[in-house]
């Protein structure tokens, strides 16, 4: 299934995106939950197969014509990966690195889909990275490579916007990564039958101003997604609604010469094939 979260005047709904448009669970059942987030939480997604047994047919939107919310609008935490892409790394001042690279970002951080990404006023630096976004949907620990997609609510896009003078700041980047409003993630979350093991293959890109800056595959990860989930759960608990994000392939804006920052006016594009186009333009603060 390809679920999106929507509001209407009377509140959040959750919709099924098919080809002929998106089907409003509400309309099919109005007892129907309407909060995506509280769905993956509670482990409801079966519910969801369920209602749409009986919609037919039947559609009730297009995907143009509602305003889209978070897949996941309240995570509990949100895990980061750096230099996941071996091209990635060798355009940067830093080595291969022999363990996964952990960083943290904060809700707050958070844009759903065709909001404005908010470039700072402190800074001009405000870079693109086009990543993968794994989304948990039970609580977890110490898995191990036989049960860790099991562990997996679905996927989806997500733009780790990154303010990069402030990331230098220190050895830890989490200044840089969590600016208000510089981290897109959306438009759709897509349940794993709907792709590929682990999410592997798919390609993945970013485009700014429809020129294409970054394109390479899922495959080309160093730490793939079952490898970075039995890492992650050997410290951390996770829990249902948590976010996983994999890292950025290479053509990021700073190692550019010169320089590509992203500007007021400009529209930034996340690709990633069987997911879909997370779309952003950009505001100045």
């Amino acid at each position: 299934m390809r679920l999106v979260a929507f509001e209407q005047a009377d509140g959040p709904h959750i919709g099924v995106v098919t080809d002929r448009g998106v089907v409003d669970l509400s309309r099919i059942d109005p007892a129907a939950p309407r909060d995506l987030d509280a769905v993956i939480k509670t482990g409801q997604l079966d519910q969801i197969a369920a209602l749409m047994v009986k919609a037919g047919d039947e559609t009730h939107h297009q995907i143009g014509d509602i305003t889209i919310g978070l897949p996941v609008a309240r995570p509990g935490k949100i895990l980061c990966l750096g230099l996941n892409y071996m091209d990635h790394v060798a355009e940067g001042p830093f080595d291969k690195q022999p363990f996964p690279a952990i960083f943290m970002r904060s809700s707050t951080s958070l844009v759903a889909a065709n909001q404005p990404i908010i470039a700072p006023a402190v800074s001009e630096t405000l870079d693109y990275e086009a990543e993968l976004a794994v989304i948990i949907g039970k609580e977890c620990k110490n898995l191990t490579e036989d049960n860790a997609l099991d562990a997996i609510a679905g996927y989806s896009c997500f733009n780790d916007g990154s303010v990069r003078e402030f990331q230098r700041h220190t050895i830890q980047w989490t200044m840089g990564k969590n600016f208000d409003k510089t981290g897109p993630f959306g438009p759709f979350m897509v349940t794993p039958d709907e792709l590929p093991k682990a999410a592997t293959g798919l390609k993945i890109e970013c485009r700014l101003n429809g020129q294409t800056v970054q394109s390479s595959t899922t495959d080309m990860m160093i730490f793939p997604v079952i490898e970075t989930l039995v890492y992650i759960t050997k410290a951390l608990t996770l829990e249902p609604g948590d976010l996983v994000i994999m890292g950025t392939p290479s053509g990021v804006g700073h190692a550019r010469k010169p320089p590509l920052w992203m500007k007021d006016g400009d529209l930034v594009e996340i690709e990633i094939e069987g997911i879909g186009i997370l779309a952003n333009p950009i505001k100045a603060e």
